[in-house]
């Protein structure tokens, strides 16, 4: 399950959004994804579903890797739809089921939360599996630059960040390698109690520690040994090219976010 999270995976291709510049997918994605906490209803809501559908079949990424990918999360939406079923006291009562009274609020509501969440993920997801590490840093740093201005350093910030998107992947191998390991020894995570598969958990936790420190020790030392000394005097192999169908996409997300208010005020 583990091994399948898509967020920090890039995906090769040569699609419309893999050629965008990385500073205008940065910056419409962000508009968007502000613009989805303004959808209140649900025309706003399934006109944002469709447009990210239709960004997912533009990018040409593979229906049953995004599939694998976003199956870990489904878990959570579902989590998150239920528990607004059973907590959610609004409306009209749908069905009893001994003390607990579904109301036509809760399943709404929980709907609602549940398509903004998917939304969410699949907007941000879309980032990483169009967009290389090395493009996602130099996106990041050029628009983090006027940060400098109040000391803050944007090349080191900026890296920063891309590493730890590109590592979510990794850990999630290593988690599930060592999960595989403790189960292979024995462990049992799938019976019992709630409160003994919590406690089960509890192994994995040291050697994924372990695991993380050593291979940041192992990325600092080689960049070290690469003469990395952060981003002053640097200079980069590929020039960052900003172009007309970039100022499309920026502004075509602009256009988007002033509809959906229009549609929230009205």
């Amino acid at each position: 399950m583990f091994q399948n999270v898509i967020i920090g995976q890039y995906v090769q291709g040569n699609s419309f959004l893999h050629k965008l510049d990385p500073r205008s997918k940065l910056i419409s994605v962000f508009i968007l994804l502000i613009i989805i906490f303004f959808a209140d209803n649900w025309f706003s809501s399934l006109l944002l579903v469709g447009l990210t559908v239709m960004l997912m079949a533009i990018s040409k990424v593979p229906l049953l890797f995004l599939y694998r990918g976003l199956r870990p999360i489904l878990w959570l939406v579902l989590f998150t739809l239920i528990l607004h079923i059973l907590l959610t006291k609004e409306g009209p009562v749908l069905m009893t089921l001994g003390p607990i009274a579904i109301h036509e609020g809760g399943v709404l509501n929980g709907l609602f939360i549940a398509t903004r969440l998917l939304t969410l993920v699949m907007l941000t997801s879309l980032i990483t599996l169009t967009t290389s590490p090395i493009d996602l840093t130099d996106g990041l740093e050029s628009l983090f630059t006027p940060l400098k201005k109040v000391g803050l350093p944007a090349h080191e910030l900026a890296l920063m960040m891309s590493i730890a998107l590109r590592f979510i992947p990794t850990f999630m191998q290593e988690t599930e390698k060592i999960l595989k390991a403790q189960m292979a020894r024995g462990v049992d995570f799938s019976s019992g109690p709630i409160s003994k598969r919590v406690k089960a958990l509890l192994p994995l936790l040291v050697p994924l520690f372990i695991s993380a420190f050593k291979r940041a020790e192992d990325l600092a030392l080689a960049m070290e040994a690469r003469g990395y000394r952060g981003g002053e005097g640097r200079t980069k192999l590929r020039v960052l090219m900003w172009n007309g169908k970039d100022s499309f996409v920026v502004v075509a997300a602009v256009v988007i976010g002033v509809g959906i208010i229009l549609l929230r005020n009205g």
